[in-house]
């Protein structure tokens, strides 16, 4: 009963941290995807259990090389555990979990057991700021949601969100906002040039973009977007990979070429997509922000909170800024700024650290 349970639960991997009673970290592992959005819920629990189970085995020392059974055989080797879950997204799809994570663990339904959407482990950092109680947690990743919290005595509790409605809705600030913002100002940039009789500016992103996709016009590259999703299996072997992926997994690859574009190359045409998307994204985060009032009692003043990232994109420091100065723009400013890029750690430490307090 003295360890501590934090398991990070993302469409690309599932990531497990365990700490001792003092929050050091004992044991780690990775896994596949658990985005409950995308999965069973008997291939949600198989992806979970394979990864505590796995992450278990490092607490020994030499590690062991034999599987740790979920459920244990006795009481729950956890004092408490911590979800945070993509996907994850209603009242109801929790109430559908609890009982499957509860029994796997052997932890009772209750206070020992926290289940939540993913962005609430970026309120983990809180705890380190004695002096502020209230956070805006914002994920811009693949996809991108900012949700804000005010510390209680059980945990966290979500006072309203933005965002996170999956790429054929929106998903502004991620990497299918991206990509999609390229592509679309490349096709703006084409079809005004055709106005005015001139071929558009050079762009390094538009020649990166034609290259990934093997097109040499930019027209070309709508083909390239809607072209049916095909399994690479039933393609011919020199197809270039892109076309195996589905539609919005083409547009968010190209993302790290937006980003190359404009902070290696310093192109305009990326630079201005980045502006475009990062802006967006601060319009939504705003949301969250200002004076509480009766017709908004949700919302947080900036200079009390605390504005935590998480996600990919959000690790790049350039297009952290530029969503910060976005936001400065509009008179939020916050108190503390934290990149939280192992978010499993963060919330395993700041569980064993609550509930130290606690007793």
């Amino acid at each position: 009963m003295s360890l501590y349970l934090c398991v990070d639960c993302g469409g690309s991997k599932t990531a497990v941290v365990i700490t001792d009673a003092s929050g050091s970290i004992v044991g780690r592992a990775f896994g596949g995807p658990s985005n409950f959005a995308y999965l069973s819920l008997e291939a949600f629990e198989s992806a979970v259990s394979l990864t505590v189970s796995d992450a278990l085995k490092t607490c020994t020392s030499p590690p062991s090389v034999d599987p740790v059974p979920l459920p244990p055989t006795g009481d729950s080797p956890f004092a408490a555990a911590w979800f945070g879950v993509s996907g994850l997204d209603s009242p109801s799809a929790i109430a559908e979990v609890t009982p499957t994570l509860s029994a796997l663990l052997a932890i009772p339904v209750g206070p020992r057991l926290s289940i939540a959407n993913d962005t609430h482990l970026l309120a983990a950092p809180v705890r380190m700021h004695p002096d502020v109680t209230h956070a805006v947690g914002v994920i811009a990743g693949t996809g991108g949601i900012a949700v804000s919290f005010k510390e209680a005595e059980t945990g966290f509790e979500e006072l309203g969100r933005v965002g996170g409605w999956g790429w054929i809705l929106g998903d502004e600030g991620g990497g299918f906002h991206v990509g999609r913002e390229a592509v679309r100002q490349m096709l703006a940039e084409t079809d005004a040039a055709s106005v005015r009789g001139v071929p558009p500016p050079a762009s390094i992103l538009t020649t990166r973009v034609l290259e990934r996709f093997g097109q040499k016009t930019v027209p070309d590259v709508l083909v390239a977007i809607h072209m049916p999703y095909t399994p690479s299996s039933a393609v011919p072997a020199q197809t270039l990979p892109q076309y195996t992926m589905p539609s919005e997994k083409r547009l968010s690859s190209l993302a790290p070429l937006v980003f190359q574009s404009a902070f290696e190359d310093a192109d305009p045409l990326a630079m201005r997509v980045l502006e475009m998307t990062s802006s967006v994204f601060a319009d939504q985060i705003a949301i969250l922000l200002g004076e509480q009032d009766q017709s908004a009692p949700n919302r947080v003043k900036a200079q009390d909170a605390l504005i935590s990232f998480g996600g990919s994109l959000a690790g790049i420091e350039a297009y952290r800024k530029m969503i910060l100065d976005a936001l400065a723009k509009k008179g939020h400013i916050f108190r503390y700024v934290e990149f939280v890029d192992d978010a499993a750690a963060t919330g395993a430490i700041s569980l064993a650290a609550s509930h130290a307090h606690k007793n």
